[in-house]
């Protein structure tokens, strides 16, 4: 190996088998040893988490501190302040949803911005490809659209979204999709959203020193806050994304570092903007571009997502994806990415150093994320083929001047992804029939036990991968339907559960349902910020009926099993708060035996929200989960056998006619 890519000091000695679970990763990780190279896997190793902040016992929101309580004896000792632990940890679980509602609706906000430039004619690039789901979003939230050209309808629908930020009374616009027994739970607490930008602030404001210190005063704004960012901030970006780029369906597409090519120039797209990875697609299919790259040796150029920017891609055009969070660095370690350009979230700084290690031209792209020595080229959606043609160029450069030795992974896994909200709908009922009807008729004769959503990020506390695989093969073995977004998407995709055949692995009711309409066992949505499709999914199974007036009736539980970032919690209060069981893992901010914790994991289900849970096992993770749906299942009068009738495509479009 290249003298160069050795750092000065040898990395910690990682047990790799118990990291990851992910063969590719592994290989990469073996090598960056043999190499010198450090990742994040070596880093978690080598650096223990404090055990006060993990427990959510230290405040830092002011000078007199850092104030450490010890949790052992959590009611024995306040802050200099007096602040005692229940609103120690209070403010920092609100600062969380905060910041992580802030992420997702600031990506919203984006998404919002770029559709009212395509309606004005001031972007060119692109344009309404989703005229249908642009009338349906619009006839959603009470727009008129009989008889309205394109224009009109889309100049409404912009003008009404944007309350979902700005506005300071009232509530937002898709409170209007919302359940109306639930929209009663919230009105009779106080958390209807009023704009994303105002309960952002007031949240901030509360967790100052000296504001708000009461922790059930804290949490109903931490659901308002939340609730802004599911309801409003991240179905605004979902939903936009799918006017101006395409609502997805179901389409054949490939994951993992085998996707990387060595005779090809082969350029990754990270983080959670669409619009880059859209104008690369431009790019990377450009002659003049081509034939550059051929000029320079190569078969062709290969451009392959990942992370959320990648699986929005896979979702809506079957772009090839090599890999979630954890894998980000160990790609690097291939020596075949000749460019890799990014843009917000999950960006890890270490990406710089394996980058120069490996002579991998590393970009920054959007002016919120910019990173220490590291070239920036700016994506404006103004001129949106400036910024992808340059890395396309300098990724040219670096394929023809390759110095490292190539070593891809030779794995590769085939799946079927893009399961959107209206692909559903479509799926179980037809051309035809068009509904949630067979969804809820198979849960309430048993066939189906319930439905859970196992979403979120990779952590290397945990090994890579094993929790999310572990518990959904637990959840579908036991006849729970899945469904998923983000980096959980990919665990599950490598793991070869994404295929019609993985119905095998299903109990037998789930199976006989996955056989006969031709699906796998879990669904793919899309990225993180897609979770707003299982909230509309969750509003569509109470619309349907039979199930329960709410969405806390549903037998439906939500999982975030290796999560770590503070979008995650923002996500997590945004189910809990809209009536959804919702189970973390590997760890959780919080002193056990404290008031705060009873209000989470008990109090606010019986105000009529659902609830947190939380378990570092898989397995007891899924009999938790389980055991929810069940009692769900109890109350709704459904738990008892039923006779089980199983309609296919063909019986439906008869009763139609009929």
């Amino acid at each position: 190996m290249v003298e160069k890519i050795k750092t000065e000091k040898e990395p910690k000695a990682l047990d790799i088998k118990n990291a990851t679970s992910c063969d590719a990763t592994a290989q990469m990780l073996a090598k960056a040893e043999k190499d010198g190279v450090e990742t994040a896997f070596h880093r978690a190793a080598a650096m223990r988490p404090c055990p006060i902040g993990a427990d959510s016992a230290c405040c830092k929101h002011c000078s007199m501190g850092p104030c450490r309580l010890n949790s052992k004896d959590s009611y024995g000792k306040v802050g200099v302040c007096g602040a005692t632990i229940d609103t120690i940890m209070a403010r920092n679980f609100a600062r969380m949803i905060a910041c992580g509602g802030a992420a997702h609706t600031d990506h919203g906000m984006n998404m919002l911005n770029l559709f009212r430039e395509v309606i004005n004619g001031n972007i060119k690039d692109y344009s309404i490809k989703d005229p249908i789901k642009l009338q349906e979003v619009a006839n959603s939230i009470g727009i008129e659209v009989e008889d309205r050209d394109i224009k009109e309808i889309a100049t409404d629908l912009y003008k009404e979204l944007e309350r979902t930020y700005t506005q300071v009374e009232g509530e937002i616009p898709f409170a209007k999709r919302v359940p109306e027994k639930t929209l009663e739970t919230w009105r009779k607490h106080g958390v209807v959203p009023r704009g994303a930008m105002r309960e952002i602030m007031d949240l901030s404001h509360r967790t100052h020193m000296g504001v708000d210190q009461d922790y059930k005063n804290l949490m109903t704004q931490c659901s308002r806050t939340a609730l802004a960012d599911g309801w409003g901030g991240s179905m605004v970006a979902t939903e936009i994304s799918d006017i101006l780029f395409g609502t997805p369906t179901p389409v054949k597409a490939e994951v993992n570092m085998g996707c990387l090519k060595e005779d090809e120039v082969n350029i990754i797209i990270h983080g959670h903007e669409p619009n880059l990875l859209e104008s690369m697609v431009d790019s990377v299919s450009d002659p003049i571009l081509i034939q550059a790259a051929k000029d320079a040796g190569a078969a062709g150029i290969n451009l392959v997502g990942m992370c959320c920017s990648g699986t929005d891609m896979l979702s809506r055009h079957g772009l090839p994806h090599v890999g979630n969070f954890m894998s980000t660095e160990a790609v690097l370690v291939t020596g075949a990415v000749d460019a890799m350009g990014v843009d917000v979230q999950c960006i890890k700084q270490g990406l710089a150093t394996v980058a120069e290690c490996y002579d991998t031209k590393l970009f920054t792209t959007n002016p919120r994320c910019r990173i220490e020595g590291v070239e920036h080229i700016e994506f404006d959606e103004h001129d949106a083929r400036k910024c992808p043609d340059a890395i396309v160029e300098n990724a040219i450069i670096r394929f023809k001047n390759r110095k490292m030795p190539i070593e891809i992974p030779n794995i590769k896994n085939t799946g079927i992804h893009g399961f959107s909200h209206e692909y559903i709908n479509y799926m179980l009922g037809g051309t035809f029939r068009g509904s949630y009807t067979p969804l809820n008729d198979n849960i309430i004769n048993g066939r189906i036990r319930g439905v859970a959503g196992v979403v979120g990020c990779n952590n290397p506390r945990v090994k890579q991968d094993w929790v999310h695989v572990e518990l959904v093969k637990e959840l579908i073995r036991n006849d729970v339907l899945v469904i998923q977004t983000g980096c959980s998407q990919l665990a599950l995709a490598k793991a070869g559960f994404y295929t019609p055949e993985a119905a095998h692995l299903a109990g037998d009711g789930l199976r006989e349902v996955c056989e006969t309409v031709g699906m796998p066992p879990v669904l793919g949505l899309g990225p993180c910020v897609d979770n707003s499709r299982i909230l509309i999914a969750c509003a569509e199974m109470v619309k349907t009926g039979g199930l329960g007036d709410s969405i806390a009736d549903l037998p439906v539980a939500g999982a975030a099993p290796e999560w770590m970032s503070e979008k995650a919690i923002c996500i997590g209060q945004y189910f809990v708060a809209s009536g959804v069981y919702t189970v973390f893992g590997v760890t959780f901010p919080i002193v056990k035996d404290t008031k705060f914790e009873k209000y989470l994991f008990e109090d606010l289900e019986e105000m009529g929200f659902g609830k947190w849970g939380f378990s570092a096992d898989p397995h007891e993770m899924a009999q938790m989960i389980i055991k929810h749906i069940d009692k769900k299942r109890k109350a709704l009068g459904i738990d008892k056998s039923r006779e089980r009738v199983l309609m296919d495509m063909s019986d439906r479009q008869k009763l139609e006619a009929a």
